[in-house]
């Protein structure tokens, strides 16, 4: 049997914090979403990483250039707190050409059944051409918890994580088909919707 041939994929992956972009502690978003992603699609992945600090203007730009260079999806962390410098949302819906706010609600619900300050989180999502665009929480652990959701001792899952919902999403984008890995994050699509697998 020949392998299966997994479209390729290209990923903007960008942490956003003033200390950590200008050395003050080390930054642990961006490894953190390489490793998550990397372990959830079969896809072969080339990451576009960038480390940037809370400025609204370059974090727009920033989000600019990687749709442009190609990414069919751009991940972010940190920046969407209420702190005077959190201000990745802002930048992120003004870079906007449809909002996407179920992955914002989506990600407070999760977070909420960790923490009630969870409702203190702006996190949204945007497409830009055809590329979708998700502000993640700042934190690892989080940033997994949203992504993959809730699910109890035996792996079943009780809350859908919203990256069960990405690959479909880029689908109708026009984007490439990302297949994930079940035991990591189960995507869902309409039946009509799911590629034939080769032999």
């Amino acid at each position: 049997m020949s392998e299966a041939v997994h479209d390729a994929v290209k990923i903007g992956i960008v942490s956003i914090s003033d200390r950590a972009s200008s050395g003050v502690y080390e930054d642990k978003g961006l490894p953190a979403l390489q490793d998550w992603l990397t372990r959830a699609l079969h896809n072969p992945i080339t990451f576009e990483p960038r480390l940037i600090p809370d400025e609204q203007a370059g974090i727009s730009a920033t989000l600019i250039e990687l749709v442009d260079a190609g990414c069919s999806l751009v991940l972010t962390t940190g920046g969407t707190g209420p702190a005077l410098r959190d201000v990745t949302p802002e930048a992120t819906l003004a870079v906007a050409h449809k909002e996407m706010p179920g992955f914002g609600e989506q990600m407070r619900q999760i977070s909420l059944k960790f923490v009630p300050t969870a409702i203190l989180s702006r996190q949204v999502a945007v497409i830009r051409g055809s590329s979708l665009i998700i502000n993640l929480p700042g934190q690892p652990k989080a940033i997994a918890e949203t992504l993959e959701g809730l699910k109890d001792a035996d792996g079943k899952q009780i809350v859908p994580g919203i990256f069960a919902a990405v690959p479909y999403c880029i689908d109708l984008i026009g984007g490439p088909y990302l297949e994930t890995r079940d035991e990591v994050c189960k995507a869902f699509r309409p039946k009509n919707a799911v590629r034939a697998k080769t032999a």
